[in-house]
């Protein structure tokens, strides 16, 4: 395998232990140009590779992007990736699918198969990477909230996630009438409005969703007065509870493992819908002023996940083109706000005066200029609904 980065001399004592402990990867008939990664690195699949050993058990992200011939371009595909709990000492075994460009780990629950692979390792190990031990402790610090039963729950039950949402027509129009009925493509579009309704509408198919938690779109209670609607649009408070009892009832904290699954997808999995939930999620977060009251261990633990995960992105990334209004600060000046309330308790207070002195000291972001207090918040009543 060509590494994509420089790799570090491991401690012999660390080698010896996974070599003993560890999991393997058995991966066959993968093509020559693959690009495949495990957790937070990525190699170019050279002649003889054939998986990776000494993987450290527990959670890993495994992602992969087929690649075509030199002579058709050698594009690049999108990625596909899937997080696993291995075992120590495990062996998993997985497939090359040409027909699909996927791997099939179909062989792994075939006992006898995987005896009879664990059986030639020693033929096997002269083909196998190690595992990159010098991301292990990056890995860890973006997924210790990161359960493998919050993994599986939030994982497609497809078992992949793509960079690229599978989508098929919402209606597949099989019988010519039906297709008749359609409007026609064959003429020219008299506006851009006329054009897109010309298109198929489409949807994911079924079982490639990420099952994330859904953000309901209505913050406040049934029933809500007009200064009820006006509070909970300003505090999230309620949004983020109604989140946490339909997803999250038994583990609140889990909801940062969530938000942790989201960052791994969009940050190493490509996946834009990662990205855009993890921004929904740290919204929700940071702007609910009585939850930041009530659950210290939620905010002192959404801090810690925070500083890992900021260490990844380059400072403008979260820079709007057009507004050049950066999310991340705006968000995150709404959280410091809160947080520096007198009902705020005092240990999570502190913490995040030092998280607010580490962001400006290394980014040199300013969570202080124009608080726009005083700005007014717009918000939609529901029908019926009047203010005097």
């Amino acid at each position: 395998m060509a590494s994509s980065s420089s790799s570090v001399e491991m401690d012999p004592d660390v080698a010896r232990r996974l070599f003993e402990e560890g999991a393997t990867l058995v991966l066959l008939g993968v093509p020559q140009g693959t690009e495949f990664g495990i957790d937070c690195r990525s190699w170019q699949v050279g002649p003889r590779f054939r998986g990776v050993k000494m993987i450290p058990p527990g959670l890993h992200f495994i992602h992969y992007s087929s690649v075509n011939s030199p002579r058709c371009g050698g594009e690049i595909g999108p990625k596909t990736g899937l997080f696993l709990t291995l075992k120590p000492k495990e062996v998993v075994l997985g497939n090359w699918d040409p027909k699909e460009e996927d791997l099939d780990f179909s062989a792994s629950k075939n006992e006898e198969e995987v005896s009879r692979v664990r059986a030639t390792l020693r033929e096997l190990d002269p083909h196998l990477g190690p595992y990159p031990y010098e991301v292990m402790r990056k890995w860890v610090s973006l997924t210790d909230r990161l359960s493998e039963e919050v993994a599986s729950s939030l994982q497609p039950l497809s078992g992949r996630i793509c960079a690229f949402a599978d989508v098929v027509p919402e209606n597949e129009y099989r019988h010519t009438k039906d297709r008749a009925e359609q409007p026609r493509n064959d003429t020219a579009c008299q506006s851009m409005r006329e054009g897109l309704d010309r298109l198929p509408r489409m949807k994911q198919r079924e079982g490639t969703e990420v099952r994330f938690s859904k953000i309901p779109k209505k913050t406040y209670p049934d029933g809500a007065t007009p200064a009820q609607i006006t509070q909970c649009s300003m505090d999230l408070s309620y949004a983020l509870e109604t989140v946490l009892e339909k997803n999250h009832k038994q583990q609140p904290l889990n909801l940062l493992g969530e938000l942790q699954f989201a960052f791994v997808c969009f940050l190493i999995g490509n996946m834009y819908e990662g990205f855009e939930h993890w921004k929904s999620l740290l919204t929700l977060l940071c702007r609910s002023e009585e939850a930041m009251q009530k659950r210290k261990e939620l905010y002192l633990g959404l801090i810690a996940v925070l500083y890992h995960q900021l260490g990844e992105i380059p400072p403008d990334f979260f820079v709007d083109i057009v507004s050049q209004n950066n999310f991340l600060t705006s968000t995150l000046q709404d959280f410091f706000q809160f947080a520096s309330g007198p009902c705020v308790d005092g240990t999570l207070r502190k913490r995040a005066e030092k998280f607010k002195a580490h962001l400006t000291k290394k980014f040199r972001w300013d969570f202080d200029a124009d608080l726009d207090d005083c700005a007014p918040v717009v918000v939609e009543l529901p029908e019926g609904v009047t203010v005097d």
